[in-house]
């Protein structure tokens, strides 16, 4: 990997830490995304989403097109991609961040139904970027709607 590939691809770095990259990928997405949301409103983070997934993809496509490795361990701009939009659905708040985080990981590693389609039959940066990007839409839409059953329940608010 070059050096702009390991500043985006690699996600800063951390898709080279050792042990489980994806978490540690999750992990600056979210910080990231924090960040992002602390100065601008959620709609500055959704379009830099889809902004960073557009360049995912082709990015992915060109570094495995030059190295002919698919997926490569070390690419977590997906991670990064996906948590963003979770937290665009949950919102910012500790909660939400902690259960994106969480949901975040668990539907990335299982890869449940069209998830795991997504990572299987699509190609290239498509299914790299892909499989992430509906990660985080339904672990935003978890996180949200166990936050709503939270506050109904009088737990929270």
């Amino acid at each position: 990997m070059n050096t702009t590939e390991k500043l985006f691809l690699a996600g800063l770095y951390s898709g080279f830490l050792p042990k489980a990259p994806g978490t540690w990928g999750s992990l600056v997405g979210l910080a990231l995304g924090l960040a992002i949301l602390a100065y601008f409103p959620v709609e500055t983070l959704f379009l830099l989403t889809i902004l960073v997934f557009l360049f995912g993809v082709k990015a992915t496509d060109a570094y495995e097109a030059r190295t002919g490795i698919h997926d490569d361990s070390r690419i977590v701009i997906d991670e990064i991609a996906g948590i963003w939009l979770a937290l665009c659905i949950s919102g910012p708040s500790p909660v939400a961040a902690a259960l994106s985080f969480l949901f975040f990981r668990l539907y990335d590693i299982k890869k449940p139904s069209i998830i795991g389609r997504i990572d299987r039959d699509a190609p290239g940066g498509w299914g790299v970027m892909g499989d992430d990007i509906i990660a985080g839409a339904a672990a935003g839409l978890s996180s949200a709607l166990v936050i709503q059953g939270l506050l109904r329940l009088g737990v929270m608010g």
